[in-house]
């Protein structure tokens, strides 16, 4: 299974539901996130280092999937981690999906404001243009019983 993690509100219940999914179906994981300077960063804080950037945004991508991999393993899942800069995360997924030839995708359920409303989120996106299964992980997972569930279910 490919994970997409992005780092944000979210990733966790991403991270959590799919650990889980692979522990249920003795899967490998490969963590994965697509590195770019995000939008609202100001042009004018860009320009004035911007060799120091790129490189610290891949290198902080890369601790901290490169953890997540160490927890994965520690609950008995195999994991990897890949991290790419690319403008269009959705087609990093689909592309990086297709070149390590995975069954799944595992992505999770972003913002609906306006203008994901008539762009389409990144989540969309991956479920309409994949080519294998694509498993959306909406905000919080269903509380369960904490007796009858793995150690990254979510509980309230």
């Amino acid at each position: 299974m490919l994970v997409g993690l992005d780092g944000s509100a979210r990733a966790p219940t991403v991270f959590r539901a799919s650990i889980d999914l692979a522990r249920q179906l003795d899967a490998r994981v490969v963590l994965f996130r697509a590195v770019d300077i995000p939008p609202e960063f100001p042009a004018a804080a860009a320009m004035h280092r911007a060799d120091a950037l790129g490189p610290k945004l891949m290198f902080d991508a890369r601790d901290e999937l490169s953890s997540l991999v160490d927890v994965a393993s520690a609950h008995g899942v195999e994991a990897t981690f890949h991290v790419i800069a690319s403008t269009e995360a959705w087609r990093a997924i689909i592309d990086t999906a297709d070149t390590l030839r995975v069954d799944a995708i595992v992505v999770g359920s972003h913002g609906y404001d306006v203008v994901d409303r008539m762009l389409g989120t990144n989540a969309a996106r991956v479920a309409d243009r994949a080519h294998c299964l694509v498993i959306v992980v909406h905000a919080a997972l269903p509380s369960v019983d904490p007796s009858k569930s793995g150690p990254y279910r979510a509980t309230r």
